[in-house]
Formats: structure tokens, sequence, C-alpha cells
């Protein structure tokens, strides 16, 4: 079993940091405390990948998405021919139809 991230992941995540960083005006020493706890929990997927509940936003999909929480953010998974893919870090405090796309 191995981690991967796909395009999507790194630029949720990456508008993420820019929003902590510009808009709520987080020092960067927490935005990056906080960037490593999010790929810290979602490399620790390998160990145990079944440990996310299935995330209901993205059930019409029909690819067993999943979902693990650090902090604000959800990190949201699949999981697919030995591999746990990464497909988005969600901050939940925003509308979660947004999740849906």
């Amino acid at each position: 079993m191995r981690v991967v991230y796909t395009e999507q992941s790194f630029e949720s995540l990456e508008e993420s940091i820019q929003f902590l960083l510009k808009v709520q005006k987080v020092p960067l020493e927490k935005v990056v405390k906080i960037r490593n706890q999010l790929l810290d929990r979602a490399d620790g997927l390998i160990t145990n990948p079944h440990i996310g509940q299935y995330e209901e936003y993205l059930m019409h999909l029909g690819k067993g998405h999943r979902r693990v929480v650090e902090g604000y953010f959800k990190i949201i998974y699949r999981i697919e021919s030995g591999c746990v893919y990464i497909t988005d870090f969600f901050d939940s405090r925003q509308d979660p139809e947004k999740m849906k796309g």
C-alpha cells in the first residue's frame, strides 16, 4: 500500500495555505505546522486506510471516497489497486455542498 497525492489535492492544499496566510493572517510558522500535520496524517493512512468514514457528499460518485479529519480539514481519499489516493484537503468551515464540485 502506498499514498498517492492527486494534482487536485495539492491545489486545494495550496489554496487553503494561501487563505490562512493572506486572509486569516495566520503566522507562517503556524501554517507550516498545519500543513505538516495534514501531510503526516495523510501519509499515516498507509497503515490503516480503512480508518476513515465514507464521505456522504461524494457518495454520488460511487468511488468509495472516505475522510479523516485533522483540525478543521477533511482529508478526502479513496482506496484503489493497493494505493490510497488523496484527492482533496477540504476546509470544513466551507459550505460542504462545495465539495460535490
